[in-house]
C-alpha cells in the first residue's frame, strides 16, 4: 500500500514538471514570435538566441562605464549612487531607441572619454561647477539632435579624414590611461619634466608598500586587460577590473590598518541613489545649472 502511494506521488509530481515544462515552451514560443514581429529576425539572417547571447557579451563589455564614470565624478562633487543611476538609465534609453526606433543591435553609453574631459577639463581646469557644465551638454544635445536632422552631422563626419577619425580615438584612450595612471600613482608631479614615474626604491628612496601596491595592482590589471583584448576575449575590459579590484583587496591584507573605518559610510541604499540623482544631477541643472557667478567672480 505504501508503495502504491508513493508511486501516485511520483506520477503527480512527474505530471507537475511536464506542465511547468509546456509552460516554459509556450511563454519561450511566444517570446520568439514577439521578437520576431518586433525586429524581423528573420529578415536580418539571425535568432532570438543569437541575440540574446550577443546582448549578454556586449553588456559585459560596456559594464565597466557604471563604475569607472560614477567614480570619476565624484571628483566634482557628485554623489557616485547619483552618477551611477544617471549612468545606467542613459544607456537603458539609449539601447532601447536604437532597438525599437532605429532597429539596430547597438548598444548605447556613455562616452568615457567625453566624460572625462566634462571632469578634468570643463570643471577641474576651466573652473566651472558640473551644474554649469551640464547646461552645456544640454544645449550640446539640443545642437546635436538639429545636426542630424538636417543631415549636416552625417557631412561633418565624412569631411573628417580616416586618419584623423582613428587618432580621435586613440588620444581619448591615452588621455583616460594617463589620468588612470594619475590616479594610480603611476604617474606622478616632477617639476623638471612636469610628469615623472613613481619610485620603487624600497632599500634607499621613500618607497613604502603602502604607497606602491596600488601601482602595482594597476600595472597587472592593464598587463591583464592588454591580454585578454589580444586573445579576442569577450569582456575583456570587465573581467580585468573585477581581477584587479580583488587583487587591490587581497593584497590590502599585508598592510596594517588598511581595513581600518572600511565600511564607515556606506550606503546601499537605493532609495538614496535614485532621490541623489533627481536632486543632484538632473534637478541641478535647472537649480544651479545657469547661475555663472561663481565662475565670472574668478575669471572676469
Amino acid at each position: 500500500m505504501k508503495k502504491l502511494v508513493n508511486r501516485i506521488f511520483l506520477i503527480d509530481k512527474i505530471k507537475k514538471l511536464q506542465y511547468n515544462i509546456y509552460v516554459i515552451l509556450i511563454n519561450l514560443i511566444k517570446g520568439e514570435i514577439l521578437m520576431e514581429s518586433l525586429f524581423h529576425l528573420r529578415e536580418k539572417n539571425t535568432a532570438v538566441r543569437a541575440e540574446i547571447l550577443g546582448g549578454l557579451v556586449t553588456f559585459l563589455t560596456m559594464a565597466y562605464i557604471l563604475f569607472i564614470n560614477a567614480n570619476m565624478f565624484t571628483a566634482v562633487g557628485v554623489p557616485f549612487g547619483a552618477m551611477y543611476i544617471c549612468t545606467a538609465l542613459s544607456a537603458v534609453v539609449g539601447c532601447f531607441l536604437m532597438a525599437f526606433f532605429a532597429g539596430m543591435p547597438i548598444a548605447q553609453a556613455p562616452g568615457l572619454g567625453l566624460n572625462a574631459f566634462f571632469v578634468y577639463t570643463c570643471c577641474l581646469s576651466f573652473g566651472f561647477t558640473y551644474a554649469n557644465a551640464l547646461v552645456f551638454v544640454l544645449f550640446d544635445g539640443i545642437l546635436f539632435i538639429l545636426l542630424t536632422i538636417t543631415g549636416l552631422r552625417k557631412k561633418i563626419y565624412e569631411s573628417i579624414p580616416l586618419a584623423v577619425r582613428h587618432a580621435i580615438g586613440v588620444g581619448i584612450g591615452g588621455f583616460i590611461f594617463f589620468i588612470a595612471c594619475q590616479n594610480s600613482g603611476l604617474i606622478v608631479d616632477n617639476p623638471s619634466t612636469l610628469t615623472g614615474l613613481v619610485s620603487f626604491n624600497f632599500l634607499s628612496g621613500n618607497a613604502t608598500w603602502a604607497g606602491i601596491m596600488p601601482v602595482v595592482v594597476t600595472m597587472v590589471t592593464t598587463v591583464v586587460i592588454c591580454a585578454l583584448q589580444a586573445r579576442n576575449k569577450k569582456g575583456a575590459v570587465l573581467l580585468g577590473v573585477l581581477i584587479g579590484t580583488a587583487l587591490y583587496y587581497l593584497f590590502g591584507l599585508t598592510i596594517p590598518g588598511f581595513y581600518d573605518n572600511f565600511a564607515i559610510g556606506l550606503n546601499l541604499s537605493i532609495v538614496d541613489a535614485f532621490r541623489d540623482f533627481g536632486t543632484q544631477t538632473f534637478g541641478e541643472v535647472f537649480r544651479h545649472g545657469f547661475d555663472f557667478s561663481a565662475y565670472l567672480a574668478v575669471h572676469s
